[in-house]
């Protein structure tokens, strides 16, 4: 399989090209006077491997988001278990309709492939990825209040290892998140570590860290709170999670999964013309980039397979509670 050199550096585009990458693959220009992260939101993404953006999206985009998420709740109703677009809470009813995941929610309504093509967001994209932009996948995690359930500790990267790691996700916050609804939690700089063994008792994966092999501190995790129509951009190796929703309000997040287009999965594709299709900035490519990162695969798989609730149900050793005790203390 061709490779590029893993030392060969791809340049960072201008704010002119980031711009006009957007305006290429979306047909929208990038609003007047939108310049992108900053010179400091670009160094502490570097440094702490995640940023938050505050605002980035109008209340009336957020407005039709809801609006999105209350039909497709609805339509719920009547299920029985879990398929192709809905993970379901454990306090669902058929007659009574609780999900705690809609899947690919970009493909369930256009309002969110809006926002995922949207040429702010886009430019921003071109400036952290700079060889090209795909998406890898979707997912609206949903936390209803006084009860929503908290993922525990993991990284991106153990459940979809690439040629290189220029490989990221985007939060879209739906509600104003805040400590207390359980905000994503993420662990500056632990995204230039080792990659952490996500395997349980058995050896199987469970795409969860046992916090008893005292790995990480994870005491020095900062939360990523703002506004609703703000977003988190957070490094596929850096070490996250989120507590318990103990508040009465309700915390949902749209999440997007992006790769540099040079960054192919080491578990393989089957479809180049889909996967070609996910490509939302910069150039196909059959050459991947190979850089030195560490690898652990997500083998032999998890004996409950789907999202990573299912995944995590085989943990035994657990740091999230369903109360307020395991939320890190720290503020940002």
């Amino acid at each position: 399989m061709p490779a590029t050199n893993q030392s060969t550096v791809i340049p960072s585009p201008t704010p002119a090209q980031a711009a006009a990458a957007a305006a290429h693959r979306t047909g929208r220009p990038v609003p007047h006077g939108f310049t992108g992260l900053n010179a400091d939101q670009l160094r502490r993404y570097d440094e702490d491997g995640f940023i938050v953006v505050p605002a980035l999206f109008e209340r009336a985009i957020v407005e039709r988001m809801r609006a999105a998420v209350a039909r497709l709740v609805t339509e719920a109703t009547g299920l029985t278990s879990h398929n192709d677009l809905y993970d379901l809470d454990p306090a669902h009813r058929p007659e009574r309709p609780k999900v705690r995941r809609i899947k690919q929610p970009h493909l369930a309504d256009g309002v969110f492939d809006d926002v995922m093509r949207d040429p702010r967001l886009i430019h921003i994209l071109s400036q952290l990825l700079p060889s090209g932009v795909r998406l890898k996948g979707s997912k609206l995690n949903m936390k209803e209040g006084g009860g929503g359930a908290p993922v525990e500790w993991h990284q991106d990267w153990a459940f979809y290892p690439h040629t290189n790691d220029d490989v990221l996700a985007v939060g879209v916050m739906l509600d104003d998140c805040k400590l207390e609804n359980g905000p994503l939690l993420v662990i500056p700089g632990s995204h230039k570590g080792p990659t952490w063994d996500h395997h349980d008792a058995d050896g199987f994966f469970c795409g969860a860290m046992d916090p008893g092999r005292g790995d990480v501190d994870y005491q020095a995790a900062l939360p990523c709170t703002g506004p609703a129509g703000s977003v988190s951009i957070h490094h596929v190796r850096a070490v996250h999670g989120s507590a318990a929703n103990v508040s009465p309000d309700p915390r949902r997040l749209l999440l997007f999964e992006f790769t540099a287009a040079d960054a192919w999965p080491l578990l393989g594709t089957a479809d180049m013309a889909e996967y070609d299709s996910r490509l939302l900035a910069g150039q196909p490519t059959v050459a991947p980039r190979l850089t030195d990162v560490p690898v652990r695969l997500p083998l032999p798989p998890a004996p409950r397979q789907g999202s990573i609730y299912e995944n995590q149900t085989s943990l035994k050793n657990r740091y999230f509670s369903s109360g307020a005790a395991n939320v890190p203390s720290t503020g940002m």
